[in-house]
């Protein structure tokens, strides 16, 4: 997990002058000074500061306008900040509040907790209703995770721009299936304008990506390592010659075992061209049937059936190959990678530390909050901003 968070500063000398009325209902515009107030603060340097009582030339309404990062409450934001940083970066709230304390700062573990929850409530999109006002990509990547919550586990649902890598939205999921999918997903393409979903090779995106009218980009990484492994199991049991149903077909042990070498090779060169070479192979196993039920599939129905999935699958593993975005550039590369490090990073990076969330919205506020940190990376996420 990387993250960039810029702290608060306590500037003591630096009070602006308010420019509107706290008042409900007042328009008044003028506001005339009336008294300095002291305030006691939890800060690292400060113990006090000065703060300015106005009074409404409209309404006649006196309020305190405080010096820049401190606010109503007692605690600076310079100190809540520091606790948010200390507990993304996998300390509990309990541990924060120990570590400030050693560090001459006293403020209680409930005050940790409420100064995270404050900041991630304000955090802006990361939720498929609300996302990124005005942002637009054509391709959106989309997968699910779970983490422990309450004793039991929690769907979330993770989308990210696949050409940027920026994370979209973290929503929790009332399951897998393909219309509990489409009814979070679909939303989130339409907001960003998105033509292109990648994802992994789940049906569900399949059939969410033919029902929404979008292109897609299966990961050739989870289909890569999923045909290897498959092959290598399907080698090792023809090899063996306990299973004689490549026989009911025609086909040798040494023309099965070449056909899945093939295979292999195909998969990791996946070019759009060689899909037919693909049903070629896939040909010569389709009249495997089915075995009774009850009993195991045998070798022959086995390479059936991966022939025939990796076939009808090529468009979408080799879609990436002649995709284009509006300025002409080849910018898919095939995985579904900027989803995966949005999982790690923000989501499980945080949680591996802990024995699970107490609350669903702690855990989607959280995570929100990492990912909007990772989101800017490049100039620093400003916490000043989110406590204010």
């Amino acid at each position: 997990m990387r993250l960039n968070l810029r702290l608060p500063e306590v500037k003591p000398d630096h009070i602006v002058i308010p420019k509107h009325c706290p008042t409900a209902g007042c328009n008044g515009k003028r506001f005339y000074p009336r008294q300095k107030v002291k305030k006691k603060v939890v800060d690292a340097k400060y113990k006090q500061v000065e703060a300015w009582r106005y009074q409404c030339g409209a309404c006649e309404h006196t309020f305190r306008v405080y010096p820049q990062g401190v606010g109503k409450q007692h605690i600076s934001q310079r100190v809540s900040g520091l606790g948010v940083m200390l507990y993304l970066l996998g300390l509990s709230y309990g541990a924060v509040a120990i570590v400030l304390e050693s560090l001459g700062i006293g403020i209680g573990k409930t005050s940790v907790y409420r100064a995270v929850q404050a900041v991630a409530k304000k955090v802006p999109g990361m939720k498929q209703a609300h996302l990124l006002d005005g942002y637009r990509t054509r391709a959106v990547g989309a997968d699910v995770t779970s983490v422990r919550c309450g004793g039991k586990w929690l769907q979330l649902g993770i989308s990210v721009d696949a050409i940027q890598g920026l994370t979209l939205s973290i929503d929790s999921l009332p399951g897998e299936e393909a219309e509990q999918l489409k009814a979070w997903l679909e939303p989130i393409l339409d907001a960003v304008d998105a033509d292109v979903l990648v994802s992994d090779d789940a049906d569900a995106f399949k059939k969410i990506s033919d029902e929404t009218g979008r292109a897609h980009q299966v990961c050739k990484s989870h289909v890569g390592r999923n045909t290897d492994a498959l092959v290598e199991e399907l080698s090792a049991l023809i090899q063996s010659g306990h299973d004689h149903s490549l026989e009911t077909i025609l086909v040798s042990s040494e023309q099965a075992l070449a056909d899945l070498a093939t295979l292999k090779k195909l998969i990791h060169s996946r070019q759009p061209e060689e899909q037919s070479e693909v049903e070629q192979l896939y040909l010569r196993y389709a009249a495997a049937r089915k075995p009774a039920k009850g009993r195991r599939f045998d070798i022959a129905y086995r390479m059936r059936n991966l022939f025939l999935d990796r076939w009808t699958l090529w468009p979408r593993l080799t879609f990436y190959r002649t995709w284009r975005d509006a300025h002409g550039n080849l910018n898919l590369d095939g995985t579904n990678n900027h989803c995966e490090r949005s999982i790690g990073w923000w989501v499980k990076e945080r949680y591996r530390s802990m024995r699970g969330y107490k609350r669903e919205q702690s855990a989607l506020n959280v995570s929100r909050l990492i990912a909007h940190a990772g989101n800017h990376l490049s100039h620093g996420l400003d916490l000043a901003r989110l406590i204010a």
